[in-house]
């Protein structure tokens, strides 16, 4: 299965190599909605606030299913859209998103005073301030 999937890696570390395939922000943004949503429609990915374009959306999500990141799934017989949803793979980046916004609020808030915090429920939310 290496031959379905196109990447040009940069090198043999296995931290580069995970920034090849997700060290683009929207698959970051499109694997941060699928953990805070659950299974989205592409039309529901491209609502997202970042307003991602759709041929990046297209080609991102392709490399996540062909990465088996991601997976194709059905949400009820009567839509005739195909929805998106993490993968056992997928799932597993959740604790590396979470450290990754749990540092920015450290890190970033005296730069980015409306930046949301993660509450004790791992949700996002609106600063008490």
């Amino acid at each position: 299965m290496a031959g379905d999937i196109n990447i040009d890696w940069r090198s043999v570390c296995p931290i580069s190599s995970a920034l090849d395939v997700i060290g683009d922000k929207w698959s970051l943004l499109i694997i941060r909605d699928l953990i805070i949503h659950g299974p989205r429609t592409y039309s529901e990915l491209l609502k997202s606030p970042e307003h991602i374009a759709t041929n990046i959306l297209a080609a991102r999500l392709d490399l996540l299913v062909g990465l088996k990141l991601i997976q194709r799934v059905k949400l009820q017989a009567s839509q005739r859209n195909n929805a998106f949803q993490l993968t056992e793979s997928g799932a597993e980046l959740r604790p590396i998103l979470m450290a990754l916004g749990i540092w920015a609020q450290v890190h970033l808030k005296n730069f980015h005073t409306e930046i949301l915090e993660i509450n004790a429920s791992n949700q996002l939310e609106k600063p008490t301030r």
